[in-house]
């Protein structure tokens, strides 16, 4: 019986459940690598590349893994972090220690390599540590503070921040849409760069203003960023922007969370046996060939355009996520983008 009883498809995917319950340390996949990024207050653990757990190289439990998760290879690398804390599974998977502990072996980012030893017994339920829509960010409780992020960087251009598309409400993402539509209208004679990094989706119906805003302007220079967090109904917003700019959009990044043809997520279903919640859907997307079936609301079905496909055009990994450097990293952005996108 498999681990993880997931088709290959992207029908299905494993999220975490309070009845799992993984050692109290957070991975994530950053950049090309698993970093540690954040442990229980007991525990002195140093943030850094995991190398190997119970003394097997982490390409070969990536490996074993890879037939129990579902998805293209993104996102498997985004949701596979979570076996690596999860005793159970790594038994499964064939690398448990037999000594009551497991054993990891860090690389800090100065080379420094440490041994972590944490005992099996000593676990918190799997939520507190694994989101359901991970985002990639150091804090798994993270929110964003605004739906749209909007700075005016002068001369160098102007950034729009769309961290998640997820509004229960509504009304704060309309909003913010709606300043960004008539802040992009403003600056037209400016360079744009969008952000969608870490952005799980949502209703990507609630952004058509600012993508009809962003097709009707004068811009020449439109750059948008994304990343294997990038999913759903952020991948449909950057399609359909694509679509409409063409050549004038720039995709820099890494190659997001899932393609162009994907079952939307859905509702969930509780696996008693490993305690896992399995998330479903059956509505279909194809933007790639832009057909629909009965299963494909209607709303979206209106919406649906032959994309092809979405390449970059630039792969830029960054190495951290981190909220503060944010600014710092869409100016760089923008000033190293400037000649290139003119050359083109």
């Amino acid at each position: 019986m498999r681990l993880l009883a997931l088709p290959d498809n992207g029908h299905t995917r494993l999220i975490p459940n309070g009845a799992i319950e993984v050692l109290p340390l957070r991975f994530v996949t950053v950049g090309r690598s698993v970093q540690l990024i954040g442990a229980a207050p007991e525990i002195t653990a140093p943030r850094g590349e995991l190398i190997a757990v119970n003394g097997a190289d982490l390409s070969w439990i990536e490996a074993a893994a890879e037939q129990f998760l579902a998805g293209r290879h993104q996102r498997k690398r985004v949701i596979g972090p979570i076996l690596l804390a999860w005793p159970y599974a790594l038994a499964r998977l064939g690398f448990a220690s037999g000594s009551g502990t497991t054993e990891y072996r860090l690389r800090d980012e100065n080379g420094q390599i440490t041994n972590l030893k944490v005992a099996n017994g000593h676990t918190v339920p799997g939520s507190a540590l694994y989101p359901r829509n991970e985002h990639g960010k150091d804090d798994p409780t993270w929110q964003p503070e605004a739906f749209v992020e909007i700075k005016n960087w002068q001369d160098l251009g102007l950034s729009i921040a769309l961290p998640s598309f997820f509004d229960p409400n509504e009304t704060a993402l309309l909003a913010g849409i709606s300043a960004a539509a008539e802040r992009v209208r403003a600056c037209s004679n400016k360079p744009l760069l969008i952000d969608v990094r870490g952005n799980t989706g949502g209703d990507f119906l609630l952004t058509m203003p600012l993508i009809d805003a962003i097709s009707e302007s004068a811009i020449k220079q439109i750059v948008v960023l994304v990343d294997k967090f990038t999913f759903s109904a952020a991948i449909v917003f950057v399609a359909i922007l694509k679509h409409r700019l063409g050549n004038r959009l720039t995709l820099i990044g890494e190659e997001m969370g899932d393609g162009l043809t994907f079952f939307a997520e859905g509702g969930l279903l509780d696996l008693p046996a490993s305690k896992a919640v399995v998330r479903y859907s059956s509505a279909f997307h194809d933007w790639k060939n832009g057909t629909a079936d009965e299963t494909t609301p209607p709303e979206v079905a209106r919406k649906i355009v032959a994309v092809g496909a979405l390449n970059l055009d630039l792969e830029w990994v960054q190495g951290s996520a981190a909220e503060d450097a944010q600014g710092e990293f869409h100016q760089r952005v923008l000033k190293s983008m400037s000649n290139w996108i003119n050359d083109r």
